[in-house]
């Protein structure tokens, strides 16, 4: 089979390490299943996009969807990123992480009045607005606050990103943001809006993209629309291309960020505003890994099945994407034979799978397994199905780790619930 080395998670006399650490370590220290981070490979991959848009006055706001652990939303505040929240649950653990309201966007297709009333008594540096209605709401709640709400709309560029279906949203066909014609007309009539200021103008066409063409695309179409919408007098300040920028799981190639650099930062140059990015998984995903451990080994007819402790309620995008993520034992043995196997977890669904007929090298009870390219959109995704709890994180640096979430325990699970005894009176 293949393994996946990198600077971050590599082999060490054939035993997987993240950075200076023993991943079986970990595992006797913690158990499995457990999610590993390596702080550095968050570091770097920071400053390489940092660095590739270097000649633009530029600010990185980091999903924090993608993982929003508090410990990794801090690391990356504390290389001077910003924050791009999507609900108030992720701005409450970014305000946790230190960031400051000035840092934050908050993003989301179906904002409640809550989450509205919050970023503008917060003072977020603005909110992205993707509905006719969603404006006028901001308006209402701004004014009934004393307040001037910032407000950037997201505009859908309905360009094809070619990505998965589920992940696409820069398509007309697709639920977010709003089409340039009206957005125009929204923008035409800024001065109608008394408790909002229109800031800037927004788009995010879709996730894992590889390909330079549809963000390129996208961005022709939104310069054009910026001086549209300058010409009418409106005082924009920033225009916000999103993230979607893709990663390699199996044999794709990492987004060429320096290649769309050189074409990008010589047309956004000459408008004279700021530019925002908001990456996520491009920051975050192979940065960490999945380990788990294998409960059994068994066969139905030719069918080789790898049962492990990890499910689907611990990652979702194999079962909801049919995404790929590498797997590979955690303890290398080039003695071992390659097998072909499901690689299956404890949850009571045909769809909890991690792979399916994949090659890997033969194993026996109690092995390790690290799931690579774990970092983001994993924990995210996690649930609390069949009642399992969910996994602890960790996060590694140097020849350290600390546990930045603990296992959950089966008292949280129940924490909030109780047996009403007049709903079983007899």
């Amino acid at each position: 089979m293949q393994y996946f080395d990198s600077d971050y998670f590599t082999y060490h006399n054939n035993e997987l390490f993240c950075e200076g650490v023993s991943i079986s370590k970990i595992a006797k220290k913690i158990g499995t299943p457990v999610y590993i981070y390596s702080k550095k490979f968050f570091s770097d991959r920071l400053k390489e996009f940092d660095d590739a848009f270097s000649d633009l006055n530029h600010k990185i706001f980091f999903a924090a969807k993608s993982n929003f652990n508090i410990n990794v939303i801090k690391t990356f505040l504390d290389l001077g990123s910003g924050v791009d929240v999507n609900s108030q649950g992720e701005l409450l653990r970014a305000i946790k992480a230190g960031a400051k309201s000035k840092n934050m966007i908050l993003s989301g297709v179906g904002k409640t009045d809550e989450e509205i009333k919050l970023a503008i008594d917060k003072n977020l540096l603005m909110i992205k607005a993707e509905s006719i209605e969603e404006i006028y709401l901001i308006n209402e709640i701004a004014k009934r606050l004393k307040k001037i709400a910032p407000v950037a709309i997201r505009v859908n560029p309905d360009v094809d990103a070619n990505t998965h279906p589920y992940i696409s949203t820069g398509l007309s066909k697709n639920k977010f943001g709003i089409d340039s014609k009206r957005a125009l007309k929204i923008y035409k009539k800024w001065r109608e809006f008394k408790n909002i200021k229109f800031i800037g103008v927004d788009m995010h066409i879709g996730s894992q993209i590889t390909e330079i063409g549809p963000h390129v695309e996208a961005m022709d179409k939104m310069i054009e629309l910026y001086k549209s919408i300058k010409k009418m007098g409106v005082k924009l300040e920033h225009i916000d291309f999103g993230g979607g920028y893709g990663i390699t799981y199996d044999n794709e190639i990492t987004f060429p960020l320096s290649k769309l650099a050189k074409i990008i930062v010589p047309m956004l140059s000459k408008l004279k505003c700021d530019i925002f990015f908001e990456p996520g998984r491009f920051l975050t995903a192979n940065g960490g890994i999945l380990l788990t451990k294998v409960l059994f080994t068994k066969k139905n007819g030719k069918k080789n099945f790898l049962i492990v402790d990890s499910a689907m309620n611990d990652m979702l995008r194999p079962s909801i994407y049919g995404a790929y993520h590498h797997i590979q034992p955690v303890l290398k043995d080039k003695n071992k034979r390659n097998i072909k196997a499901d690689i299956v977890g404890p949850v009571c669904e045909s769809g909890d799978f991690l792979a399916k007929d994949r090659k890997i090298s033969k194993v026996e009870r109690g092995d390790l397994l690290s799931v690579m390219s774990a970092g983001s959109y994993s924990m995210t995704m996690a649930s609390n199905y069949n009642a399992r709890r969910r996994a602890p994180e960790i996060i590694v640096e140097g020849k350290n780790y600390y546990v930045t979430r603990g296992r959950e325990s089966y008292k949280h699970l129940l924490y909030d619930e109780k047996i009403v005894k007049e709903l079983h009176k007899k």
